[in-house]
């Protein structure tokens, strides 16, 4: 095979793609009957589950009572036999370790008896706690290698499911994971801490207004981008298989300049796609509800419905893995990475967050009067004051080496944390800083001009696509969190930090109440005082603009540019004070965080600077070495025919001699700092991935796309961004 077939294979294969190959398969079920077929769901335990059984279960998904554990082998018996009658032959407990990835092992329903035959048997005990080997997983220095022991605990607020394949049919029990001395080693455990938290600080506000609500819930609705290229592409680049994103690529001819694929027509082979991904998600439950080109060439999204925030926490995670099982069906790789391809815009995740009683109101729904609305105005002051007091732990949340390449671009929110209200609401925060609210703005009608349409309801104030943390009607809008990144670190960070101010409020409230003082002037005098003094977070213009990062840093906003700058906020005495409080996170379990997110970040870029070297030295530096020996070779029979060869020809030859010795020098250099080893503890390890290890692997990445643009296309070996991007 010549050197080229690998790159004309992958096109060949893209564009013979039959028809047939790009249908998705008709369901005969329709999707209402679809949807949560594969859930052990509250209809399911109703229908199988002695009354008694059901009505204590449910008190503990709905109260957050503790579990009896007289139930679980009762759950147990119904669930396995559920289970089996769709084809279930094994089970696991399903569980989101410190990787930011799903773990999972899985046992077998079949139990052999003494007369030698086999039954099918699963019980309370195997339920309610499971016991994987915990060693190999992240963590942090809580445990030494040889210490084993760790257990998977079942989460009843999560509905169990059962994951189809051809190869075999599961039950997942979503679980928790902790160490054998009680120390969270996942992301689920730290999650429903903050939601009690949080409950337990909002139902003390809503007491003193009289409300009968016992719980409060956090809910969230995580909108995912993602890109679908090729696997042909995907398997021909080395970087995208080990890395997730390109390590080198030129700026193609076209990007996104004509704005023109975002909200576009979608492509047959991914609509189909996208139509299967969707049946897999409805038979899971998961309800997701939007699909639609993104910015970007290749570039989609998929959106749910909000539900409970450990549900849709859950629900993000099957739906990552469902995009990547299912584009495989398609010959197409789903790449979730933030940025897999520089110079167009990469991926986030935003999270739509809210608070909701066991009432069912929305508590960050403003009603027809917001300024008169005082209950809300104490939920959006304590929200403001959080993010005021803590936006440093909100942008921890989001800190990861793939969300450096797009965190502060023009595509995504920058790394400065602020909260964009809307016009209606900044008026009326600025009422109460000025002693009172009394009127409200008025969205009034949009009249569109063309007599043929309807008057439109027109929103009280615009969106701000540019703000990280952004009111949009009845919630919140965290748009800095990472595409590939569990929502569970966001929604960890937002519950404790608003957990803290409700118990600020509700506190100075009780006190006041109890000593005779009336309770709306006090929520007057305290809203004002909240106000003055969370203010400075408040900004509803560009977030792009230089005019803001010189705003913000008047105004004392912390501006964490990359993640080795963020981290050390987590495990600030601040942070440990804040968490410790709640209950949250312990000190040791912080601080082992803290060690993960630094090796993640040394590891990534360890990986990715070999990659660079790997790419470079074997496919980038051959293909330009044999064209230069091309270009000589013309050169040097022109001159044999005593011919002179044309400056054109000379220049091109001499370009290519230097790029290539740039791309040689940088590749040395790159090679001598990988293999150096810093001294210092990880966070200076980190230091160093980021100040040395990057900019060397940025200069090995320049010379290569040079290089791309000038050697001739049947040599070059890698996929062009042209082709990954607009071949579908």
């Amino acid at each position: 095979m010549s050197h080229d077939s690998a790159r004309e294979a992958a096109v060949e294969a893209i564009t013979s793609w039959t028809n047939m190959g790009r249908r998705a398969p008709k369901s005969v079920t329709p999707i209402t009957q679809l949807f949560g077929m594969n859930v052990f769901s509250d209809d399911v335990m109703r229908a199988r589950l002695p009354e008694n059984v059901y009505r204590t279960l449910r008190n503990t998904v709905k109260k957050g009572a503790p579990l009896d554990p007289s139930v679980a082998d009762v759950v147990a018996t119904a669930m396995k036999e559920w289970a089996m009658e769709r084809g279930a032959t094994h089970y696991t407990h399903w569980f989101q370790p410190m990787t930011g990835l799903t773990a999972e092992k899985h046992d077998s329903f079949l139990s052999p008896t003494e007369a030698g035959t086999a039954i099918a048997e699963f019980s309370g005990k195997e339920l309610v706690r499971g016991e994987p080997d915990a060693s190999s997983f992240p963590s942090g220095g809580i445990r030494s290698t040889f210490e084993a022991r760790g257990y998977t605990a079942w989460d009843p607020t999560s509905p169990a499911f059962i994951l189809d394949n051809p190869n075999g049919t599961t039950l997942c029990i979503p679980t928790a994971f902790c160490s054998w001395t009680g120390e969270a080693l996942d992301k689920k455990t730290p999650l429903l801490r903050s939601v009690e938290a949080l409950s337990a600080q909002a139902v003390r506000v809503l007491k003193l207004f009289g409300s009968a609500a016992t719980r409060v819930g956090t809910t969230a609705g995580p909108e995912q981008e993602y890109f679908l290229i090729d696997k042909n592409f995907y398997f021909a680049r080395p970087d995208l298989i080990n890395a997730g994103r390109t390590l080198f690529g030129a700026k193609p001819p076209k990007g996104q300049e004509m704005e023109d694929h975002y909200f576009g027509s979608i492509p047959e082979r991914v609509l189909a796609c996208m139509l299967e991904t969707e049946n897999e998600l409805y038979k899971l439950g998961v309800p997701v509800k939007t699909r639609h080109n993104e910015v970007s060439p290749a570039q989609y999204e998929i959106a749910p419905m909000y539900e409970s925030a450990n549900v849709a926490t859950d629900h993000n995670m099957l739906v990552m893995e469902t995009l990547k099982r299912v584009a495989d069906r398609y010959g197409l790789q789903a790449l979730l990475h933030e940025k897999p391809f520089a110079g167009v815009n990469g991926s986030g995740k935003h999270v739509n967050w809210s608070m909701s009683d066991d009432l069912g109101n929305n508590l960050l729904s403003p009603g027809a009067t917001p300024y008169a609305n005082a209950q809300f105005l104490v939920f959006l002051a304590a929200v403001i004051r959080a993010v005021s007091r803590h936006g440093d732990l909100m942008r921890v949340a989001v800190a990861h080496a793939g969300n450096d390449h797009r965190l502060g671009a023009n595509e995504a929110p920058p790394a400065i944390i602020s909260v964009f209200l809307g016009d209606m609401l900044e008026d009326i925060v600025d009422q109460i800083e000025k002693g009172g609210a009394k009127t409200a703005k008025a969205g009034g009608e949009l009249k569109v001009g063309v007599s043929v349409l309807p008057v439109l309801p027109r929103d009280p104030g615009d969106r701000n696509r540019t703000s990280p943390f952004a009111f949009t009607g009845n919630k919140f809008e965290f748009r800095a969190a990472g595409s590939a990144q569990s929502i569970a670190g966001p929604i960890v960070v937002l519950n404790t930090i608003v957990s803290e101010s409700l118990d600020y409020i509700s506190t100075q409230l009780e006190q006041a109440v109890a000593a005779g003082k009336d309770l709306n002037a006090e929520i007057q005098t305290l809203l004002q005082a909240v106000i003055k003094e969370s203010r400075h977070i408040v900004f509803n213009g560009d977030n792009y603009s230089e005019a803001w990062h010189a705003e913000a840093a008047k105004r004392g906003l912390p501006n964490r540019r990359s993640t080795i700058d963020s981290l050390p906020d987590f495990v600030s005495p601040k942070s440990i004070a804040l968490f410790g409080k709640y209950g949250v996170f312990s000190e040791r379990e912080l601080h082992s965080r803290f060690e993960i997110f630094l090796e993640n970040y040394r590891k990534t870029i360890t990986i990715e600077s070999q990659l660079t070297l790997l790419i470079a030295g074997r496919m980038i530096l051959p293909a330009a070495l044999r064209y230069q020996g091309e270009v000589a070779d013309s050169i040097a029979k022109l001159k044999g025919a005593g011919v002179t060869a044309p400056k054109g020809q000379t220049a091109l030859l001499d370009e290519l001699v230097s790029t290539i010795d740039e791309l040689q020098t940088a590749t040395d250099k790159l090679s001598d700092i990988a293999e150096e080893h810093p001294s210092g503890d990880s966070l200076d390890h980190a230091k160093h991935s980021r100040d040395v290890v990057i900019p060397a692997m940025n200069a090995v990445r320049a010379a290569g796309d040079k290089l791309e643009a000038l050697v001739a296309s049947d040599l070059w070996p890698l996929p062009t961004y042209q082709e990954m991007l607009f071949i579908k």
